[in-house]
């Protein structure tokens, strides 16, 4: 079975996917960043697909075994276990289990291990730290209910576009809005790199002062 929920729609995620988490940041307005200490295991991990939510009691990752037969391919699974870092939620197994269910990747605010194991098989993890430490198999989690992950709103089946440069939500209901706002950002990006190579400055680009010696 799976959580039914509505998804942002996958030409959407489509669109998003080849778009940088910083440009998506600043087209919606300078919202929807988690925080920056949440970081990808390998650099060249990306990830973007609607969010299946979690909230997981610390050192516990039943939830997570249990989110992944809930799950839809291409689902990321985002995991709040209230920043704690003391033990490793996911690993080898997790990871291959996600693979064979088409899930996207993880974001977790927790710690994983098994991470050269999670680099060479290309499944992208966001985590806050590493940990060697083993977790519980309590019930008492939420799965598919609106959490606040790292003081971001985060409704199930919101956008979430993650990079080497950070994590950005989009509420499915603002999407369409934000990539028209993001490819804007974009065009004007590249006018510009095309101007500066020509010999303009930032500081006329952007209408910035120039510097004035101080008397």
């Amino acid at each position: 079975m799976t959580l039914e929920f509505t998804r942002v729609d996958a030409d959407l995620v489509a669109a998003f996917s080849v778009i940088q988490s910083a440009t998506i940041h600043e087209a919606q307005g300078g919202i929807g960043a988690a925080s920056a200490d949440i970081r990808p295991l390998d650099r060249k991990m990306s990830l973007c697909g609607p969010a299946l939510t979690i909230k997981s009691p610390p050192a516990d990752n039943l939830a997570l075994h249990q989110a992944l037969y809930l799950a839809r391919p291409g689902d990321v699974l985002v995991v709040d276990c209230g920043g704690y870092t003391e033990a490793g939620q996911w690993g080898g197994i997790l990871m291959e289990a996600a693979k064979a269910r088409g899930i996207a990747g993880l974001i977790t605010n927790g710690s994983v291990r098994d991470t050269d194991e999670l680099i060479e098989g290309g499944f992208p993890v966001f985590s806050r730290g590493i940990s060697i430490k083993g977790t519980a198999k309590n019930p008492g989690a939420r799965i598919g209910e609106t959490i606040v992950f790292e003081g971001v709103r985060v409704e199930p089946g919101d956008l979430v576009r993650a990079d080497a440069d950070g994590i950005v939500f989009v509420s499915r209901d603002r999407a369409a809005d934000v990539l028209a706002k993001a490819k804007a950002r974009i065009a004007k990006e590249e006018d510009f790199t095309r101007r500066i190579r020509n010999g303009e400055s930032t500081l006329d680009l952007y209408g910035f002062p120039a510097y004035a010696q101080p008397r």
